[in-house]
């Protein structure tokens, strides 16, 4: 989630570098050659799901990849301070038949309040509930907690961590002990474990011809700058300025969920912001890049590294020696995106593992 109140803007089509990520970036050691089936790409996706709308399109777009069998996701850890946010997650998640994937949150992190569509796990009809789950904040773990358990259980370097919401809990994470989980701090459990983290944070293009200050990073900066300066393994950011200009289609939310009666993505769509509006699609990029990292979606800055200012402004510093690097999109893979994401995030789902 990056914005509560965005302006619309377009950016200027930018020369794109090749997408076919090196192992020197760590972005792409894994590029598959044709007709081959690559794994499944094993996801954290860790959200502040209840603050923005594009968390709840995010999650069902891993669902419909997951489907599909391109990803799995191990886990999902929450870093909005809001026992519902644990409900609802779990409610989407039984929605597409994994009711069991493990939830964490933060404890006293920010933004607390149940937003504006959180409230979809408490609604009932006919005296049942609309969406069906048996998780809530008070009985779920805590997300670092919940982090380290699922690093310490996978191989070295096989999972894909996706950051849309702050970085308080991953910020946690690098200052976590060795513990009964693993014997490892949790900056050498990364190391050991992380082969990307992908992240929705920061703005590496001007908005509106100005520079922006970007939600996700505003609101917990000193965390953000100490997994923009410390985070061990390569870091993709996609920007501000990428999810604003591919714009959910209203017409999507009109018609392409009416497969079911009730379907949570729409009902959140509608629930943040009553149509017609056409939502920034921030988080999902964040998704798409490193399930589909070698089918043209995006190109990619230089290596670098990204700078978080005091005010929460961030700044990419080109550097060969880097291990960051920042999407870019020209107006042609943005329309690819958003008809891509309307496709899937609505997509009949075949419930089920």
């Amino acid at each position: 989630m990056s914005g509560l109140r965005p302006s619309p803007c377009s950016i200027r089509p930018l020369v794109l570098l090749a997408l076919a990520m090196t192992a020197s970036t760590g972005a792409g050691a894994d590029a598959t050659p044709a007709g081959v089936v690559p794994p499944p790409v094993d996801l954290v996706f860790d959200t502040d799901i209840g603050n923005d709308v594009d968390d709840v399109l995010a999650l069902g777009l891993i669902h419909a990849l997951e489907s599909r069998g391109e990803c799995r996701l191990l886990a999902v850890t929450i870093t909005k301070d809001e026992p519902l946010a644990v409900a609802f997650t779990d409610a989407v998640n039984t929605f597409y038949g994994r009711p069991d994937i493990p939830i964490g949150i933060v404890r006293g992190g920010p933004t607390p309040g149940p937003g504006k569509f959180l409230r979809l796990a408490e609604a009932r009809e006919n005296g049942a509930l609309v969406y069906p789950h048996d998780l809530d904040g008070a009985t779920a773990p805590e997300a670092v907690r919940l982090l380290r358990e699922t690093l310490a259980g996978r191989p070295d370097g096989s999972v894909v961590i996706v950051q849309v919401g702050f970085s308080t809990n991953l910020a946690r994470l690098l200052d976590s002990p060795p513990d009964d989980v693993s014997p490892l701090s949790g900056r050498d459990l990364a190391a050991a474990k992380v082969r990307l983290l992908s992240v929705m944070a920061g703005a590496f293009a001007p908005v509106d011809g100005k520079r922006h200050v970007e939600y996700n990073v505003v609101i917990d900066v000193p965390a953000a700058r100490k997994v923009a300066a410390e985070w061990p393994t390569p870091i993709l950011w996609s920007g501000y300025e990428i999810g604003i200009a591919m714009p959910y289609p209203a017409v999507s939310i009109a018609r392409d969920y009416r497969w079911v009666a009730r379907h949570p993505l729409a009902d959140s769509y509608i629930a943040h912001e009553p149509p017609p509006h056409a939502r920034p699609t921030w988080d999902l990029t964040s998704v798409l890049v490193v399930v589909r990292p070698d089918r043209g979606f995006f190109g990619l800055s230089a290596p670098g590294r990204v700078v978080v200012e005091d005010d929460g402004g961030t700044r990419f510093v080109p550097d060969p020696a880097g291990t960051h690097r920042h999407l870019t999109a020209d107006a042609m893979q943005a329309a690819r995106c958003v008809e891509l994401f309307a496709n899937l995030c609505s997509e009949p789902i075949a419930r089920g593992r």
